[in-house]
């Protein structure tokens, strides 16, 4: 029995989320489906962080328990054969048995797109967020100031969580424009169900001038999910990396947190 850890790519838009579901239309199972058709028995994956519905992921990893001897281009090509052209493994990586996808991740990291401008995206739908006014980007910045550290971040957590404790360190929350998208890039420790889409959507409402900055310092400190923003969109929200001790040797990159996702026809380079 080996252990194999995979890089996964995905757009989400039409799956139910991650986590294997009874219909079938999860990430999870048609990965494992096709993991299956290459091992020749049933494969069941662990992922680094379960992705809700219209969530995608730009470096989502996981691991998973086989008896099967088969190269490593078995597990990236051979699967990649039988999967829907949405998902793809980008590499797969023998690894010791202490190694846990979720469990070893010693950080992640989440960008969210939004695009700012009065009309709908079209080209872009199911892959960005969207928000008609124009937005107040520095006071946006100076409200996610605030957010780095560690933090109860209970305002900014779904009813559904089942996180044992709603304390996170968050290390980045960085604004940045790109033509019309605001990109959002957040690491943490970990986080906690919805809190980024529950986060967007505060730091909308202090762009569109319904709340000052010092509003989210607030919202921290009530610890009350229902004084803050509806949560935003899942369409705009990737799960952009995880990092690992480097003495699991994963392939360069495979942390994410430079990974770029950006709409057709927007600058190379954030500003």
């Amino acid at each position: 029995m080996v252990r194999i850890a995979l890089g996964i790519e995905y757009d989400g838009s039409g799956f139910a989320g991650w986590q294997s579901q009874t219909h079938g239309n999860t990430v999870q199972d048609v990965l494992e489906k096709a993991m299956a058709a290459i091992g020749g028995q049933a494969v069941r994956v662990v992922c680094a962080g379960r992705t809700d519905a219209g969530v995608h992921a730009t470096a989502q990893v996981v691991h998973f328990d086989t008896a099967a001897q088969r190269p490593a281009s078995a597990w990236v090509r051979g699967v990649n054969a039988h999967l829907p052209p949405q998902v793809a493994v980008c590499w797969a990586r023998e690894v010791g048995p202490e190694f846990h996808a979720r469990f070893s991740a010693v950080a992640r990291a989440y960008r969210y797109l939004l695009l700012n401008r009065p009309v709908r995206p079209a080209l872009l739908n199911g892959r960005v967020g969207w928000f008609h006014h124009p937005l107040d980007i520095d006071a946006m910045r100076s409200a996610a100031a605030c957010l780095i550290g560690e933090h109860d971040f209970s305002a900014f957590r779904a009813a559904e969580c089942q996180a044992k404790s709603p304390v996170k360190h968050l290390y980045r929350a960085d604004i940045s424009t790109q033509n019309d998208c605001v990109v959002f890039d957040f690491r943490a420790n970990a986080f906690l169900h919805h809190m980024i889409r529950n986060l967007v959507g505060s730091l909308v409402y202090i762009g569109k001038g319904k709340h000052p900055p010092a509003w989210m310092g607030e919202l921290l400190a009530g610890r009350d999910r229902t004084r803050a923003a509806p949560t935003f969109a899942a369409a705009g929200l990737y799960f952009a990396g995880v990092e690992y001790d480097p003495v699991w040797q994963l392939p360069a990159g495979s942390p994410g947190f430079g990974h770029t996702i950006l709409p057709p026809g927007t600058l190379s380079r954030a500003s």
